[in-house]
């Protein structure tokens, strides 16, 4: 990676003939985007790459306050320090805007296999599940690998707990286990159910995450345990082995609590109402401190603005940071941002979201029109130097999905996420796993975008029906 970067810099800074021809390829001398843009985008890369106190920051928040669940104390006091801090940066307009959560608490938990052999199962409560009675519930285990094998053998799961061991292939479909599985459990009679972890690969870290139940379906406790257990238990009942487990939670809503999205932005010098809005979500679950979901998405917008501030550079148009709250279990953030700036929408030219991990950028994915979309692509050629423009369509993100909903173009930003459900929702989400050098890198896409789209003469235009 050091030397990837030396090899970056060089190309940035034209250090050599090779590099000027280089630089000639990447940039267009025509009057485009891409050429117009040059030295800024070179500046704001240089000046992002040789950075390292917005990952330091970064560091600071994980480590000072910890996981940033909606509800708890560890949220709001990291919301009050980084308004203090946005403020000490000199960002404008910075406040909260308050937003009503809800409140799970998790309280004591645990799962320990009691036949053949006793075991302690590492385990997590999925956000939203009630409570077992207070003995706790014990009771065989029923292993089925998909929703259609439980429901072909609906006739052996009363009085059980079902464990849903269905192995990784991608988030999209087996997280529907974890969103829907008590559900299926119940209506077949079971008592419980647990799910092998939402992830790829384990060191014994169970993953937890948002669950639902549904209207008219009796209400039974769900929980996560660990990618290995789930796959020996898994075993064992292939052997003809029965399986117990006591599974014991104390899980339950409180009353909802107050909170905020946080605002701060560097107002635009020509057309201060038209507003490119950039973020992440400041909350996290209540396990590992919520480094890569979503703290480094949050902290690599701020400092993507802050360098535009230190950098002198000005656009002419808004560029608002916004973490929003309760993205994990309830939306609330995103929903309330909607709602607080329904009659501003039309003037807000583009929403970016960083919700993916801070890992080496590629580019983003991008809603909106065609027109809209040649000209982000154009923007992305500034990006070339760190290999992260590309621009791919169909993107966005659960936070501004309610504005663009309303007709607001949407990009996400899309990065090598491979080990990124690794840590996902884990205790192993930790700022440790993160690379300084990956992070600067999405420090400076997320900066060159937003300030080129917030500083061109044509506004990024919508669909005609919007």
């Amino acid at each position: 990676m050091q030397a990837f970067l030396i090899s970056i810099l060089t190309l940035i800074m034209g250090n050599t003939s090779v590099s000027n021809s280089l630089v000639v390829n990447h940039y267009t001398t025509k009057k485009s985007i891409a050429g117009k843009y040059k030295e800024d985008s070179r500046r704001i890369i240089e000046a992002a790459l040789n950075d390292s106190a917005g990952f330091e920051r970064l560091g600071e928040l994980c480590d000072t306050f910890g996981p940033r669940f909606s509800g708890t104390d560890n949220l709001e006091k990291a919301i009050d320090w980084i308004l203090g801090e946005m403020k000490s940066d000199g960002l404008d307009n910075v406040h909260g805007e308050k937003v009503m959560v809800p409140k799970w608490v998790r309280g004591e938990e645990s799962v320990h296999m009691i036949a053949p052999w006793k075991k302690e199962l590492a385990m997590l409560g999925l956000g939203g599940s009630i409570a077992t009675p207070p003995g706790g519930i014990k009771a065989e285990v029923m292993v089925v690998g998909s929703f259609e094998e439980l429901e072909n053998r609906s006739s052996e799961a009363r009085g059980k707990i079902v464990l849903f061991n269905v192995p990784f292939t991608n988030y999209g479909r087996t997280v529907q286990y974890r969103s829907k599985g008590a559900v299926a459990a119940a209506k077949a009679g079971a008592v419980a159910s647990i799910i092998r972890s939402v992830g790829p690969y384990s060191m014994n870290t169970p993953h937890t995450g948002g669950m639902r139940y549904e209207e008219g379906v009796k209400k039974i406790p769900h929980a996560a345990i660990t990618v290995e257990d789930a796959a020996m238990i898994s075993r064992m009942v292939d052997r003809g082995q029965k399986v117990k487990i006591k599974l014991k939670m104390e899980a339950h809503f409180e009353n909802d609590s107050p909170s905020r999205n946080v605002v701060g932005e560097i107002k635009g010098s020509e057309y201060p109402d038209q507003v490119i809005v950039m973020g992440g979500h400041i909350d996290s679950w209540d396990v590992g401190q919520g480094a890569m979901d979503d703290g480094g998405g949050c902290v690599a917008a701020w400092q993507a603005v802050k360098l535009m501030k230190d950098l002198g550079l000005r656009p002419k148009r808004t560029v608002r940071v916004v973490m929003w709250t309760n993205e994990e279990n309830g939306l609330r953030g995103g929903n309330a941002y909607r709602d607080a700036h329904m009659n501003e929408l039309d003037n807000h030219v583009l929403a970016i979201e960083s919700d993916g991990g801070v890992f080496k950028p590629k580019g983003f994915g991008f809603s909106g029109s065609d027109e809209a979309f040649e000209m982000v692509t154009e923007i992305g050629k500034l990006l070339a130097p760190i290999e992260a423009g590309e621009i791919t369509k169909g993107g966005g993100g659960a936070d501004i999905g309610p504005i663009m909903r309303e007709g607001v173009p949407g990009m996400g930003l899309r990065v090598e996420g491979s080990k990124y459900f690794w840590y996902h929702h884990t205790n192993a989400d930790t700022w440790d796993k993160l690379d300084k050098d990956e992070f600067n890198m999405c420090v400076a896409t997320l900066a060159v975008m937003a300030y080129v789209v917030a500083d061109v003469d044509e506004r990024l235009p919508r669909k005609a029906d919007q």
